[in-house]
């Protein structure tokens, strides 16, 4: 069986990976909030990089989803062994 301060580890670990994402979310939504560069050809580049943008969004949401979860799996771990 794993310790509890493995357990504590393991979450401190998955919440430290929680915060990279959160960080990355949230430049992604800074980079959506700027707008349209004036210029064409920037408006061009901006357009197609949105794509690659909305896919990383996604898939980082859906990360930080499973590492909530798995945190929340750890801290009612840790609550038990703590009882133990």
């Amino acid at each position: 069986m794993i310790s509890e301060q493995e357990l504590i580890s393991r979450k401190e670990t998955l919440s430290k990976r929680r915060d990279e994402l959160l960080e990355r979310l949230d430049a992604i939504k800074k980079d959506y909030g700027k707008g349209l560069d004036p210029d064409w050809e920037e408006q061009a580049m901006q357009l197609e990089n949105a794509e690659v943008l909305a896919e990383i969004s996604r898939v980082t949401a859906e990360e930080l989803n499973k590492v909530q979860q798995a945190i929340e799996r750890l801290e009612q771990a840790i609550e038990i062994a703590h009882r133990a």
